[in-house]
């Protein structure tokens, strides 16, 4: 399966998971970890329901796929993730030696990953990560769009 089709199919997986995560009253963002061609990890935000700070699809995503890998090294996995990751996930990302991350939608607020900051690959860290941008923005950023809409009504 060609790259892009493969980034566009986990991509929608972790849009099912940002759509799950709205239903709940949570940010809908959403994340699946992508090892040997299969997901491994699967996480949406939770942070209200658990009332943690730190529990963001990313992290959830990765917990779940260190506990199937039995270690916390991704070096062979991908995130797919449908915004761009705070700086809290992009630190769990290098630490994890994440091989790749793929995002949906930038995040200007808190993105760090090429919006406010580049964290993932910046060389001052003595892990880079390959990061593609942009898979299905249209679809990460509407989703976004229309939960903060909702809670304006």
């Amino acid at each position: 399966m060609e790259a892009g089709l493969s980034d566009e199919r986990w991509m929608r997986e972790a849009l099912v998971l940002a759509s799950q995560a709205a239903a709940q009253g949570e940010v809908p963002i959403g994340a699946v970890v992508v090892y040997e061609n299969r997901i491994i990890g699967r996480g949406y935000n939770v942070t209200r329901r658990l009332q943690d700070a730190t529990a963001h699809a990313e992290i959830m995503a990765l917990r779940e796929a260190a506990d199937w890998l039995g270690n916390w090294y991704f070096q062979d996995c991908t995130l797919y993730v449908t915004v761009e990751p705070c700086v809290m996930c992009a630190g769990a990302v290098i630490l994890g030696r994440l091989g790749r991350l793929v995002y949906g939608t930038t995040e200007p607020k808190f993105g760090a990953c090429g919006s406010l900051y580049n964290l993932v690959e910046d060389s001052r860290f003595n892990h880079r990560v390959a990061v593609t941008r942009g898979v299905l923005e249209k679809e990460c950023a509407e989703m976004m769009r229309e939960f903060f809409r909702s809670l304006r009504e």
